[in-house]
């Protein structure tokens, strides 16, 4: 099962494994690295951490892991954690805190679904729940331009029924999912447009 991370850059991605609602608008592994250019969080993003008792990561792309693994009965009550194509967005109350992701990377979100989703386009760390928890799937991406595979792993989602990868930014790609039973093939793009959770792909 893949619970970790691997590089992201022009030929490599970053593979984690993670109801209510989202921002609208495995088998055995490589050892896990960071993404090339792992970014700091800042006082701020710090401060707010503090306040819901989440100790601070060293990086942007660990607390994003930290936050998508959580449990639900542990998610924190109050904070919001949307992943946008180049932040992460932390807001509690009026407060809100914008802590850089690296830049030559792209965050995706996948919850892959039998018969229940919901819509979805930022991706809410600490709110979005999808129907397939704790499911093993096998996953290849492919880029569309060269047929270059970046993924052909069986991963296994969170408790809230999201698997995440890290993906070289602007570049349009071909998703494949299967599930051991159903399967599904859909387009993904990873541009400055693009979302950064996907909630329609339909196993059937």
């Amino acid at each position: 099962m893949i619970r970790s991370r691997f590089a992201a850059s022009l030929g490599t991605l970053v593979l984690l494994v993670s109801v209510a609602a989202c921002s609208s608008g495995g088998e055995s592994t490589p050892t896990p690295t960071a993404p090339d250019s792992p970014v700091g969080l800042g006082v701020d993003a710090e401060s707010m951490l503090a306040e819901f008792d989440i100790a601070a990561p060293a990086n942007v792309e660990d607390l994003i892991e930290q936050l998508q693994s959580q449990p639900l009965a542990e998610r924190p009550a109050g904070l919001m954690a949307s992943v946008r194509v180049n932040e992460l967005l932390l807001s509690s109350g009026d407060d809100e805190v914008g802590v850089p992701l690296p830049t030559d990377d792209f965050h995706l979100s996948v919850a892959p679904y039998l018969n229940d989703t919901h819509d979805c386009y930022f991706h809410s760390l600490t709110t979005c729940v999808g129907e397939l928890a704790d499911q093993e799937l096998q996953v290849t991406i492919t880029d569309d331009a060269n047929n270059e595979v970046f993924l052909d792993e069986t991963v296994t989602t969170f408790e809230n029924g999201f698997f995440d990868v890290w993906l070289p930014a602007g570049r349009e790609l071909t998703m494949r999912i299967d599930d051991g039973e159903n399967t599904a093939e859909v387009p993904v793009g990873t541009g400055t447009d693009d979302p950064t959770c996907v909630t329609t792909v339909q196993l059937s």
